[in-house]
């Protein structure tokens, strides 16, 4: 925990000299930034170095299947008002990226880190976090994630025990499911649109009745707790009632139940919700996601959207027809190589849009916009879909190594 600053092993500093070589090589090589395999190195020499970096920090881990990115960024933000702040803030959330992300943090007071959800137990085993921040959980990558509820079984057994304030979502039944365990839990009402993987009850498998924005089993009783945080519009109400407007530079409903479960956590710090929404203001852009960027004489909105869910909350955002949209879905080992998710995308909502649809599994996608009887155009590469879209800002939504193969032609 902070405070403990003991100095590191001879083994442990050889590993993070050694860890830190390996990405600069990565570095001159090319081949990105270097974080996953300078980690990967560390960890091989000293199993233990994530733990005793972290030993100095307090340390917040955040994890979701959507949001655990921008939500970290935000948290990271409130909590600089009251000391240095170490993040994985490109996203390299698992433990290797974890490990070079610390590994510079020596003179950080608190450790903001994104946590893929299949390794969520194990890393807070590893760094004995203050606050384990928990946003949803929703089908994503199947063939490599498993079932949600099978997920959400192992928090809940992971988290037993653990002496970490747990900042969760009362809206999500799987959350609620996952962070019962708990002895200390701060419960936000951050909303939940996205609800079809949360219609039988995580506890007993009966049907979950929902009435307005209440849940519970109607068979083994189980509920949605009351909420000490809510979002509510444009405010945060906090646990005294109090409201506290929400002011972003980000776009969406996600992002405000996002910034509302990042005051509950830098509240935990003593950090106030008016100055903690305050700096949140200045995050404008997360790892490129929202950016507007200028390709050959047009503008595209970056926008980033993983799996059901993450689609739902993107349509929501968009402007209104006849914006165009270009959509680019890949499946390499990043995304999940299962795209049997592309049949749960409400894509009907895109109805009116010109659209044009990119990416290495463009036909299995071209096949669901005809299902879903839409307008569109198949194109081979993103030069290509600029050029035949009609005038004004265009909304590009794709998914993860879809969205770095965009950033990466566009230059961002």
């Amino acid at each position: 925990m902070a405070g403990n600053t003991e100095p590191l092993s001879p083994r442990a500093k050889l590993a993070v000299t050694a860890g830190k070589a390996a990405a600069a090589v990565s570095r001159a090589a090319g081949r990105g930034s270097g974080s996953v395999i300078g980690g990967k190195v560390a960890l091989r020499l000293d199993p233990d170095l994530l733990g005793a970096l972290a030993q100095h920090l307090d340390v917040v881990l955040v994890s979701a299947t959507n949001g655990k990115t921008t939500t970290t960024r935000l948290i990271a933000e409130a909590l600089r008002a009251s000391g240095p702040v170490v993040s994985n803030a490109l996203g390299a959330n698992m433990p290797a990226g974890i490990t070079s992300a610390l590994a510079g943090g020596s003179d950080a007071k608190y450790g903001v880190i994104e946590v893929d959800e299949k390794y969520l137990a194990g890393v807070a085993r590893d760094v004995t976090p203050k606050v384990i921040a928990l946003l949803n959980l929703s089908r994503d990558q199947l063939d490599r994630a498993a079932e949600t509820r099978m997920l959400a079984e192992k928090w809940r057994e992971g988290l037993q025990g653990s002496k970490a304030v747990i900042v969760a979502n009362c809206d999500d039944p799987l959350i609620v499911w996952s962070a019962s365990s708990s002895q200390n839990v701060v419960w936000v009402a951050a909303g939940q649109e996205w609800k079809d993987d949360a219609w039988s009850c995580p506890s007993c498998g009966g049907v979950m009745q929902r009435p307005g924005d209440d849940w519970f089993c109607g068979e083994c009783g189980f509920r949605r707790p009351t909420p000490t945080w809510v979002l509510s519009g444009d405010h945060v109400l906090d646990p005294h009632g109090s409201a506290w407007p929400i002011h972003l530079q980000l776009p969406g409903r996600a992002n405000k139940a996002n910034a509302a479960t990042s005051a509950a956590v830098a509240a935990v710090f003593g950090v106030p919700p008016q100055v903690a929404l305050e700096r949140m203001y200045q995050v404008q852009a997360v790892a490129g996601r929202y950016d507007v960027v200028h390709f050959q004489g047009r503008e595209l909105r970056l926008l980033l959207a993983k799996n059901p869910a993450g689609w739902l909350e993107t349509f929501s955002l968009i402007d209104p027809p006849p914006t165009p949209v270009i959509l680019s879905v890949n499946a390499r080992g990043a995304d999940g190589t299962d795209t049997s998710w592309l049949w749960d995308v409400d894509y009907p909502r895109l109805a009116g849009h010109p659209i044009f649809v990119i990416g290495d599994r463009k036909l299995d996608l071209a096949v669901r916009l005809e299902v879903a009887g839409l307008d569109f155009r198949v194109c081979e590469t993103l030069d290509e879909a600029v050029q035949l879209a009609p005038p004004g800002q265009i909304e590009l939504i794709a998914n993860y190594t879809a969205f770095q193969d965009v950033r990466r032609r566009v230059g961002n």
